[in-house]
């Protein structure tokens, strides 16, 4: 009997293209509340967990009882977008064709309840995500390893039978944090250079770069 695998993936910059939807939505719920953060800061923060964000940005030293406010700015602004949420090309197709080869898929993103049902939504790949370790499962979201582990434990393989793709430095971290492989995917608009040195194991262009070469990728080496 083969010994089963996990594909885990990060969602937003990954397999949705939602990433510059955060960096304006964060800009103008800082924005609303009196802070000047550069765009380019927010890019390089997001897919961080919404409370490390802001003390990323805005620093420790920050009034902490304002953060559930920019918090809540953030959510309503980037609600408005769930119903336009666009999957990137190649993204269905290859949870199926990872699926179809025997690979457990499970979804490990800071996103929940409502913003990640969108998210699945633009997906449209329920039928073979096994589940999603969202930021309502874990105390620590990534660049710790607890999102990567949980989903893990979600498909029930230890570190050495997953691979998890993502998009940023955060993901990269997470994973090598977990001991995972990881696949990093440009699509989210971070520097090759950057993710190889949080420690990314290969780089595509995007999913279906992935896709088109799956059979000379990381995937096809383990299994």
């Amino acid at each position: 009997m083969t010994e089963k695998r996990a594909a885990i993936f990060d969602v937003d910059g990954t397999l949705v293209d939602t990433n510059h939807l955060h960096v304006v939505t964060w800009w103008e719920a800082f924005r609303q509340a009196g802070h000047r953060v550069p765009m380019h800061d927010v890019h390089r923060a997001v897919g961080l967990g919404s409370d490390d964000l802001i003390e990323h940005l805005l620093g420790k030293d920050r009034d902490p009882e304002d953060d559930g406010e920019l918090e809540a700015a953030h959510r309503t602004l980037y609600a408005t977008w769930f119903d336009r949420l666009t999957v990137l090309d190649g993204a269905g197709e290859l949870l199926r064709a990872l699926a179809g080869r025997g690979w457990e898929i499970v979804l490990a993103t800071s996103a929940s309840g409502a913003e990640l049902s969108a998210l699945r939504r633009a997906i449209d790949a329920d039928d073979v995500i096994l589940g999603a370790a969202s930021a309502d499962d874990v105390s620590s979201g990534k660049p710790a390893p607890d999102p990567v582990e949980r989903a893990r434990d979600l498909a029930g393989v230890p570190s050495g039978r997953a691979v998890f793709v993502g998009d940023t430095v955060w993901d990269m971290e997470a994973a090598a944090r977990d001991g995972v492989t990881s696949v990093a995917v440009l699509s989210g608009g971070i520097p090759r250079a950057d993710l190889e040195a949080a420690g990314a194991d290969a780089v595509h262009q995007d999913v279906a770069d992935l896709l088109e070469n799956l059979d000379s990728s990381v995937f096809a080496d383990r299994e």
